[in-house]
């Protein structure tokens, strides 16, 4: 039993599997105040976006990194990829904060680290932002195509998540088409709007809800016919997706629920693992989102070996075998998919000799 306190007691809290290393970056000049955590490097350099979010105060942030980072760790090893777990939170409000100065700042910590942290992009940061960054580091991806990079990973995210879509539909009606069915789509981000145009383009019904009135209305000009809620956890939908930032999963969510499927683009869907029987006790499948969620992971990875754009492509649409696979062994197995996943996952770490 660990009885640790801070950065030590944090990270044994949110898995077995102990960071690496965490790294707190601060600069006076610009007000840059981040956070790096970097979960493992068993399977290559730690790879993981930086979010930029206004947290309540650094512990918030730093719970964030931890919970970010060992997701990232799994994401790869589910997918595959040769490469780590890691994650970077900067603190504050990109809106007010952020400034080129602030971003070469937080490069110059990245570069301290020799290639063991490769950041990319999340919540808060763009193409833009990275090609900012990549000009004061190499150990950065998802940059812009004039820059050199692969573009935004927000179509490969969502393509991934709906063949996982798919994989679980097949699972739960039999079929792994979405015509018919109702689908509520929680976060018209970038990743949530490429979403629901594959969704209506396979005839799917959908309804989305957003805090940002500005993103609901884009999605209203763009695809009329989707419907705007207040709320689709709990709303009348067979498909719940949430897609906007995690922890979405809580005990009262779980039994308002009126979905037989959650698939969906958001991190850390579950608020506790425990959410997950609470899921399975009602007959609700869920897809593991470090496994749905990684086609993104997969672009800027073949980035970084310079791959043909059609081969992660059809990477990603492997998620779907993956999903199914991982659905099928936790049928078999009679335990949930979180654990089917993480044994997946857990499989390729465990082959590779624990050093640093």
């Amino acid at each position: 039993m660990h009885t640790e306190t801070g950065v030590f007691g944090r990270s044994h809290e949110v898995s077995s599997r102990a960071h690496e290393q965490v790294v707190f970056c601060e600069d006076d000049r610009t007000g840059l105040k981040a956070i790096i955590a970097i979960h493992s490097t068993a399977l290559g350099p730690a790879l993981g976006g930086t979010r930029f979010y206004p947290y309540a105060d650094e512990s918030a942030a730093l719970q964030d990194v931890l919970r970010l980072s060992w997701g990232m760790t799994y994401k790869a090893a589910a997918a595959g990829v040769d490469l780590g777990g890691g994650k970077a939170v900067i603190i504050g409000d990109p809106a007010v904060a952020k400034s080129e100065e602030l971003l070469a700042a937080y490069a110059r910590f990245v570069n301290t680290l020799g290639g063991r942290y490769i950041t990319a992009g999340d919540v808060g940061t763009n193409t833009a932002d990275l090609d900012v960054i990549g000009k004061h580091t190499p150990f950065v991806t998802g940059r812009s195509i004039a820059a050199g990079g692969s573009g935004d990973s927000a179509r490969l995210t969502a393509l991934g998540v709906f063949h996982a879509m798919r994989a679980g539909a097949e699972s739960v009606w039999g079929t792994a088409s979405l015509a018919n069915r109702t689908v509520g789509v929680e976060g018209a981000g970038k990743v949530g709007s490429e979403l629901i145009g594959m969704l209506l383009a396979d005839g799917a019904e959908v309804c989305v809800t957003d805090v940002n009135d500005a993103a609901l209305q884009r999605i209203s000009q763009v695809h009329p016919t989707v419907r705007l809620l207040s709320t689709v956890a709990a709303a009348p939908v067979d498909v719940y997706a949430p897609c906007a930032l995690g922890g979405t999963l809580t005990a009262a969510s779980a039994e308002a629920i009126e979905a037989k499927l959650v698939c969906g683009a958001a991190n850390n869907q579950l608020a506790t693992p425990d959410i997950e029987h609470a899921l399975n006790e009602r007959g609700i499948t869920w897809v593991p989102d470090f496994v749905a969620n990684a086609g993104g992971l997969m672009q800027v990875a073949g980035e970084l070996r310079t791959a043909d754009p059609a081969a992660i492509e059809a990477d990603v649409t492997a998620i779907y075998d993956r999903c199914r696979d991982i659905i099928t062994a936790a049928k078999a197995s009679g335990i949930g998919t979180g654990a089917a996943a993480n044994r997946f996952a857990e499989r390729r770490l465990d082959a590779i000799p624990r050093s640093i």
